[in-house]
Formats: C-alpha cells, sequence, structure tokens
C-alpha cells in the first residue's frame, strides 16, 4: 500500500466518523421528547406558554382567571389573557369572547369556529395559568381571615392552618362551614378539637369553590 493510498485512507475514516458524530438523533428519539404528557388535560397544552395551574376535573372558566390562549400558526393572535368580571375575554381580529362557565376545551372549541372566518385550518390551546375564580372564604378568629385561591383538594383543616391557625379565644369546638348547593345555603358544624384529636374526622370535609368558614 503506497504513502499517498494510506494519507487518503486515512482522510476518508475521519471524515466519516465526523459525519456520525454530527448526525441528528433518532426521528423517533425527536418524537417522543415532542410529544405531550400522558396526563395532560383535553384542550389545554402546560408547557406551551409558560407554567400551566393544575387543573381539577370538575374545573369551569370563571372572572379573574388567567389564560394563554395559544395560536400555533399564528403569533399575533397568541395572547395571555384575563377573563373579566362580565366573562369575556379580548382577542385580535375576534374581539370579546365568552369564557366564563366553559371548560378550557370547550373555550378551545369556541375558539377555533370563531377564528375559522380568518383562518383556514386554526389550530388553537387554551392554557390554564391562574384559577383566581376559584375561592374559599375564612373569617373570625383565624390570624389571617380572608379570601384564599382553591387550586386543589383543601379540607377545613388545611385551610385553618393555610390562614395561620386559630387563635387563643376562638371558639374551636363551634366551628360551621357554610356552602351553597343548588342555590341553598347549608351549614356544616366542625368541631377542632375532635378532629385533630381524631375522634371524628368526618367533619373535615373537602372545601368547594365559594365555601365561608366561620370561626366564633
Amino acid at each position: 500500500m503506497t504513502h499517498r493510498f494510506r494519507l487518503i485512507r486515512g482522510a476518508a475514516v475521519a471524515i466519516s466518523l465526523t459525519s456520525v458524530a454530527l448526525a441528528p438523533p433518532p426521528v423517533a428519539a425527536q418524537t417522543a421528547a415532542a410529544s405531550p404528557p400522558a396526563n395532560s388535560v383535553p384542550g389545554t397544552a402546560p408547557n406551551a406558554a409558560g407554567s400551566a395551574a393544575a387543573v381539577p376535573a370538575d374545573y369551569t372558566i370563571g372572572p379573574q382567571d388567567v389564560l394563554s390562549i395559544v395560536y400555533w400558526h399564528d403569533k399575533d393572535m397568541t395572547a395571555d389573557v384575563t377573563v373579566r368580571p362580565d366573562g369575556r375575554i379580548s382577542l385580535p381580529l375576534l374581539n370579546d369572547v365568552s369564557a366564563a362557565g366553559l371548560t378550557p376545551a370547550q373555550l378551545r372549541d369556541r375558539l377555533i369556529d370563531a377564528s375559522k372566518t380568518f383562518f383556514e385550518d386554526p389550530s388553537v390551546t387554551v392554557v390554564v395559568k391562574e384559577m383566581n375564580s376559584r375561592k374559599v372564604f375564612i373569617t373570625g378568629e383565624v390570624v389571617k381571615p380572608g379570601a384564599y385561591p382553591l387550586t386543589g383538594p383543601t379540607t377545613v383543616l388545611q385551610l385553618i392552618s393555610i390562614a395561620g391557625g386559630l387563635r387563643d379565644y376562638a371558639d374551636s369546638k363551634n366551628i360551621v362551614i357554610v356552602h351553597t348547593e343548588n342555590g341553598r345555603p347549608t351549614s356544616h358544624l366542625f368541631n377542632y378539637k375532635d378532629v385533630v384529636s381524631r375522634k371524628n374526622l368526618r367533619q373535615n370535609i373537602e372545601l368547594k369553590s365559594g365555601d365561608t368558614v366561620i370561626v366564633p
């Protein structure tokens, strides 16, 4: 083998190794990385436009909620919006769109239908960023009374803890939970001492949006 042939062959091997090192990853790996999480909620895209809130199964959009409306093929239409007190959001071209009372998937479908006037095949995603419309309230003898966002399952005991705990002179045996169901207010008694001593844990109910805990 001549010296010139050895040099040519060595150069070819070096080029081949460089090509392998620079080659893109397999298509299957790229596709898997781009796939949405298996537990993503229909109508939302947790990573599409910032962090998404954890959306409860019974969640519907309400006033003061913050949404990201993502148009995948039109950045000018993509926007973060806050649901107004009248339940509407404002978007370029579409102007006012009713959002309150809808699930994220229902709002997505409504936006797709409205967008067909301006786009041939609109692709829209609704991302819930903040759920400010879901609140519970606690008043009376707690350290920090007020309204608290209901971002996940929350019991009476947990809300009392979030509110800083009971004050020294609180009547912990006669705490009242006021709940409205089918338009009618109902009330439940909560004995703090019984619950923390594990005598009657059934009193420690899971709160729903709009519930008020009264600590006398």
